[in-house]
């Protein structure tokens, strides 16, 4: 048999025949569509090793991580992933995101590190040309400045942000009254609700006024000497702390029907910078006919004048790890509270012969009960015109209160003043708040000692700048007393007095008398709709939330122990 070349076999095969399966220009099969076959494409592993495990324990790729940042285009016949992409719509190129949220990374969410001067974590803004150095906790939040303009950073050398800031306490605190099984909560309310609050009221006017003022000793405006420095000294005068139902000249102008609502400045104040303060505090709300009284309790919260509340690392309990005794957040207010008391009746001259006395005697004060002589003080109850419209009135009675007068400079006319005391307890310790030493910064930097002040006592400046537009005063006096020994609380001294214009500071503060007075209407709307009874509205301890509670007649008549916490900050058991 002769044997045939390859060129004679294949010659003798059929046309269109050859090696391997006839070409097809379907991409089908059985009706499943399947990919091509490339060249291009690579077999890739059946099993991955290296990939990111989830219990992390591999999280990196061990020594096995072959190219793994490119493992998805290995895939067999990944180069035809695109035959199976759905077409995108016409009207879905005008869609783009307009919110995402911040990539998380083992630093933190949204974390932005660079390196330079030796600091780690350290935070560029590009707007005003500075370094901020950033700590978060559980506790708060600490930030260190470095102004790249010359300036100098006041963060400590060396700290480890974040070390050990996990093992911080939860602050916990309890409310400054119990809420009882049989009080009905009526209203839940966000300090972001009450922020978008507004309602514009007029300038308010006189009702009547009662007491008298002393003259103020401008000898205090002078920056003392360290060799001169006027002590703290304690001067027994009668002062008092009515609340509002218990007034008989508010209780006079009630039964005129010259207003619906009925407050105290010290309330109302608290009311309206509810949404600046961090500790609890509760203000009791009677509603009779068409009338609301907004009262305190005895030895209420808001009686208290808090220290550095708004810190970002404000004072800690003794149960949070705080073993300076003087230095707790009770301890602190208490120490406030008597040297504002004793700073009003330090700074007025008390001559009987130049005083100014005002249309009616202190109403409260009885010569013939007590021991001592009155204070220093003038109370104005001023009407505010609170009304949406002119079908559907409103007014607002308030007594407010004046603790000097003095002479105008250039006028010689009398000038009407409010006096407080901001306290420096210890700038070295904790719950501070980054405070400057007062005793060699207040002259030559009054500025940033004032603006840490707004910082660390946002709401009692807020408030005591409230009180003082309230009462139409001409110059709020604000004294800066200091501890004579930071170790000791019961001796202090005098290092200066600076004194504003209440608008003026309202203005540095950011602080909006339209939004306070929306948030008086609004909850005294609250209560005017439902039926005549008792009401407490309670700061939450721990959350930026008011409620409103309603409660049976009677819950405060006798109060006891058993109605009342601490007012101020403590842990949970």
């Amino acid at each position: 048999m002769a044997t045939n070349s390859l060129a004679d076999l294949i010659a003798a095969l059929p046309e269109g025949d050859g090696w391997g399966p006839p070409p097809v220009t379907e991409t089908t099969l059985n009706g499943v569509p399947y990919a091509p076959f490339s060249k291009g494409d690579k077999l890739g592993r059946m099993a991955d090793w290296t990939a990111d495990s989830k219990d992390g324990r591999d999280g990196r790729g061990g020594r096995q991580q072959y190219n793994r940042n490119f493992r998805d285009q290995q895939i067999y016949g990944a180069g035809s992933a695109q035959l199976f992409t759905a077409p995108v719509a016409e009207d879905e190129n005008t869609f783009s995101v307009v919110s995402r949220e911040p990539t998380k990374t083992r630093y933190g969410r949204g974390a932005v590190f660079t390196r330079g001067r030796g600091q780690r974590g350290a935070r560029q803004d590009t707007r005003g040309g500075r370094v901020q150095l950033q700590r978060s906790g559980r506790t708060g939040q600490q930030s260190y400045g470095y102004d790249s303009r010359g300036g100098r950073s006041n963060a400590p050398r060396g700290r480890r942000f974040g070390w050990k800031d996990y093992d911080k306490p939860t602050r916990n605190r309890d409310a400054s009254i119990n809420i009882k099984p049989d009080w009905h909560l009526l209203e839940e309310i966000d300090f972001n609700r009450l922020a978008k609050l507004n309602l514009d009221a007029d300038e308010g006017e006189d009702m009547d006024s009662y007491g008298f003022l002393y003259y103020y000793d401008r000898s205090y405006d002078k920056q003392p000497v360290k060799a001169a420095e006027k002590r703290l000294v304690p001067i027994d005068r009668a002062a008092y702390n009515v609340t509002t139902s218990s007034d008989p000249v508010i209780q006079e102008l009630a039964e005129k029907e010259e207003a619906a609502i009925f407050a105290t400045d010290s309330i109302l104040s608290m009311l309206m910078c509810s949404t600046r303060s961090v500790y609890p505090w509760d203000i009791v709300i009677v509603k009779q006919g068409n009338k609301v009284f907004l009262d305190k309790r005895d030895n209420a919260a808001l009686d208290m004048v808090t220290v550095n509340e708004n810190a970002a690392d404000a004072p800690m309990e003794s149960s949070d790890g705080n073993k300076d005794g003087i230095n707790h957040p009770a301890a602190l207010a208490e120490e406030a509270t008597y040297i504002n008391h004793n700073f009003a009746n330090q700074v007025v001259l008390e001559n009987e012969n130049q005083k100014v006395e005002m249309a009616h005697e202190n109403p409260f004060y009885n010569a013939s009960e007590e021991t001592e002589p009155p204070a220093s003080k003038a109370y104005k109850y001023r009407r505010f015109d609170l009304s949406t419209s002119e079908e559907d009135p409103m007014y607002l009675i308030v007594r407010t209160e004046l603790d000097a007068v003095q002479k105008n400079a250039i006028s010689g006319e009398d000038q009407f003043l409010t006096v407080k005391a901001l306290n420096e307890f210890d700038s070295k310790a904790q719950g501070s708040g980054g405070a400057l030493d007062w005793r060699t910064k207040l002259v030559s930097q009054r500025g940033a000692v004032v603006a840490t002040e707004m910082k660390n006592n946002s709401v009692k400046l807020a408030r005591w700048t409230v009180q003082s537009i309230l009462s139409k005063a001409d110059v709020m006096k604000l004294g800066f007393v200091s501890r004579a020994n930071p170790k000791s609380n019961d001796k202090h001294v005098i290092l200066g007095v600076i004194g504003w214009k209440p608008k003026d500071f309202a203005n540095q503060m950011n602080l909006s008398l339209s939004n306070g007075w929306g948030i008086v209407r609004t909850i005294a709307d609250m209560c005017l709709k439902r039926e005549d009874g008792k009401f407490v509205l309670v700061k939450d301890p721990n959350k930026s939330i008011l409620r409103l509670y309603e409660v049976p007649a009677g819950s405060f008549d006798d109060e006891g122990e058993d109605d009342t916490v601490p007012e101020t900050v403590a842990e949970e058991d």
